[in-house]
């Protein structure tokens, strides 16, 4: 029988103490910092994605407490599953998953947990229903449903929708975290890979008003000329 005593077990056997500190460092985890307290065990990511493919009948009461873990490992885990299940299960299936995920957020923590599992869950679930969630989350005091509201809207983009992308992008312009503004600024990127007129018409009417930030990772593909242009015209925060 599968369970998640067996799988961290697993996992743990190729933990990598030296590398884990550098994983410590790279993702903030010191006082203070956005992913203060996070525990590593320094397992590189080919080898959580091998592992678990071994797992993918876990419950989903398995996974929901491998998903509130402690070690980030285990949280990556369990998100990497939960996105296999989402692929391959039906309309209920993919709704329980949906509403485990927003129930998890808290435990969600790291740009890396967010970017992996945001498009292919949230925004694979919401791209033929409402989208209020995600305005919800835009707004919130967590930095990490704030990355989740924007970077959903990633699967969107993948199919040529770019309505929720530009006004979750809007919201975020007055946000205060650098996380926020560079995912902003990669999905205005995003945006302009399908449709560069639909990017360049958002920054015409706010590159002013965007953090430098978020600006830089939306022109990043632009020529150099044309980078000299918007960035002429930012205001400095």
């Amino acid at each position: 029988m599968l369970n998640t005593i067996k799988l961290k077990k697993e996992l743990k056997k190729f933990a990598n103490p030296e590398y884990a500190k550098i994983l410590q460092k790279f993702f903030k985890t010191g006082k203070g910092e956005y992913g203060e307290g996070d525990i590593f065990l320094g397992i590189k990511t080919p080898i959580k994605r091998k592992i678990v493919k071994d797992y993918q009948e876990l419950s989903l009461c398995e996974l929901q407490k491998l998903i509130s873990d402690k070690i980030h490992d285990f949280r990556f885990s369990a998100l990497l599953i939960l996105i296999a299940q989402f692929k391959t299960g039906g309309e209920k299936k993919k709704k329980e998953i949906f509403k485990l995920y927003l129930k998890s957020t808290k435990y969600i923590n790291n740009w890396d947990l967010v970017d992996i599992s945001a498009p292919h869950i949230v925004g694979n679930f919401l791209l033929d229903k409402p989208r209020d969630v995600l305005y919800k989350l835009a707004k919130s005091k967590n930095l990490w449903e704030r990355r989740i509201a924007i970077v959903s809207t990633f699967f969107f983009i993948r199919n040529s929708d770019f309505i929720d992308t530009l006004k979750i992008s809007e919201i975020l312009l007055s946000d205060d975290h650098d996380l926020i503004y560079k995912a902003t600024g990669w999905m205005l990127r995003e945006v302009g890979k399908k449709d560069l007129s639909a990017e360049e018409k958002f920054l015409q009417k706010h590159c002013q008003k965007m953090p430098r930030v978020a600006l830089r990772y939306a022109i990043e593909r632009f020529n150099k000329r044309k980078r000299k242009v918007y960035l002429k015209k930012i205001e400095f925060f």
